[in-house]
């Protein structure tokens, strides 16, 4: 710092980068004298630290709040450093990692302030599908601030932080729902991917980072692979009960890195590499830590798959979709949204332009389209051996039909059916997915897709 005094964004900032990486930039800011703010205090990097460094090699930009300074709260030039981290990082195609810990805007500064929190969310809105922004909340981060964790890629949160769009207090009757805790904002809210403390955050972080593009013009991400391309993925089949296993065994020395894993876990989200490329995986789960829950898609889940295959389509990384699902959630809740959401991950997966392929272990009622079929622009559909697949459920069928089982299996049911209407591609044993997918996503590397010009799509 400037005047030497060691702060605790520092030392923050320290232990997410690589040792003796970071560059200080902005170090001499401090707030200015205005009309709203004639008497300015002196306030060291005016409450945020601001610069570069590297994550295992990788050029990233950060900054990260000072709460010693004003509680952290944003003011004019506060605001102005991480802007100037934003257009830097948006010219060098590098992400952007946030440390979060303030009051809110700053009181002395008056508009100014809350104008200067406003450009800030510009500037993020504007860096979103260009280059990977994410935020870790350290300490309290609430109101207009709180709408920064949710446009970014990425959000993580120690158990102790408040993160929080209106304070658990002000909301009518509310006496027991703790609205600010990690626990609700990632079970509940879906806004935080992960909690723990500072170091197991800090780690989760430079994972993330070192298997993610920089930007949008890096064409994805790939590395050296040092697994085996044609080892046989143990235990697969279509009786898996949590998507994640199956991920993990897949992926490049069985490493999978999760999001959201509290949020809908009936959808489980997160990324693999097959052959060192990176791929963003969307799969449908139906025990999770011992939790049964219901093979059927929901309102959130749909919404949660939506947002990550906009976030791979953006960055270039293929997409892998595994599915096991019965139709969709019934419930009234359920009617309120799940149209929408549906309507909003259609969208998403249809238009995405990226390499997708689909694995199928049971796929029952118009659930399955969405999951990624033929009709829905998967490039390639594969089924498991011992895939289930129709309509509904042969008993179902069977009573409408007035027949058995058995006959709607060989008749109307089963994946040989619709291999025969060119709706799979091919169907494979379990121990030989592994390789049928890294053949697939080589083959698929060079995709393009021409489209109709559109300024964007309205849903």
């Amino acid at each position: 710092m400037s005047d030497g005094t060691a702060l605790s964004a520092t030392s923050r900032i320290e232990a997410l980068l690589d040792a003796n990486s970071f560059v200080e930039l902005g170090a001499a800011v401090t707030a200015r004298s205005t009309d709203f703010n004639v008497n300015a205090e002196k306030t060291p990097s005016d409450g945020v630290v601001t610069g570069h460094g590297t994550i295992d090699g990788n050029l990233v930009f950060v900054f990260a709040q000072e709460p010693t300074v004003f509680g952290g709260a944003i003011g004019e030039m506060h605001a102005k450093k991480i802007l100037s981290v934003y257009d830097r990082a948006l010219k060098m195609g590098a992400p952007v990692i946030g440390v979060l810990d303030s009051t809110g805007v700053r009181l002395q500064e008056s508009v100014d302030a809350v104008e200067s929190l406003g450009a800030v969310l510009a500037k993020a809105s504007e860096a979103s599908g260009v280059i990977p922004q994410i935020m870790a909340v350290y300490g309290n981060c609430g109101g207009g601030l709180s709408v920064l964790t949710a446009l970014a890629d990425f959000t993580y949160m120690t158990d102790s932080a408040k993160l929080f769009f209106n304070s658990p207090s002000t909301l009518p009757g509310n006496k027991d729902v703790a609205t600010d805790s990690a626990e609700f904002q990632s079970q509940e809210a879906g806004v935080v991917d992960a909690i723990g403390s500072e170091a197991e955050i800090a780690e989760q972080i430079r994972k993330l980072v070192t298997i993610l593009p920089g930007s949008n013009l890096e064409e994805g991400c790939i590395d050296e692979c040092t697994d085996d391309l044609n080892r046989a993925a143990e235990g697969i089949s279509a009786s898996y009960q949590d998507a994640a296993s199956v991920f993990t065994e897949l992926a490049d020395n069985r490493v999978f890195t999760e999001v959201k894993k509290a949020y809908a876990p009936e959808m489980t989200c997160g990324f693999v590499k097959l052959n060192g490329m990176t791929v963003g995986t969307i799969g449908n789960t139906v025990l999770k830590d011992g939790e049964e829950l219901e093979a059927r898609l929901s309102a959130d889940g749909l919404l949660k798959a939506a947002d990550f295959v906009k976030f791979c389509d953006a960055f270039d990384l293929p997409i892998l979709s595994l599915v096991k699902t019965e139709g969709y959630e019934t419930s009234i809740a359920a009617e309120r949204s799940l149209a929408r959401a549906a309507a909003s991950f259609t969208a998403a997966y249809a238009s995405a332009s990226v390499p997708k392929i689909t694995l199928v272990a049971k796929a029952y009622t118009t659930a399955y389209l969405l999951m990624g079929a033929a009709s829905m622009r998967a490039d390639l559909v594969y089924a498991l051996s011992d895939a289930d697949m129709g309509v509904m459920d042969a008993k179902a069928a069977a009573k409408i039909l007035d027949t058995t089982p058995s006959e709607v299996m060989t008749q109307v049911n089963g994946i040989t059916n619709a291999a025969r209407h060119g709706y799979i591609d091919r169907v494979v044993n379990g121990a030989d997915t592994r390789k049928y997918l890294i053949a697939g996503y080589e083959m698929l590397y060079t995709k393009k897709m021409d489209e109709a010009y559109r300024k964007h799509a309205t849903k």
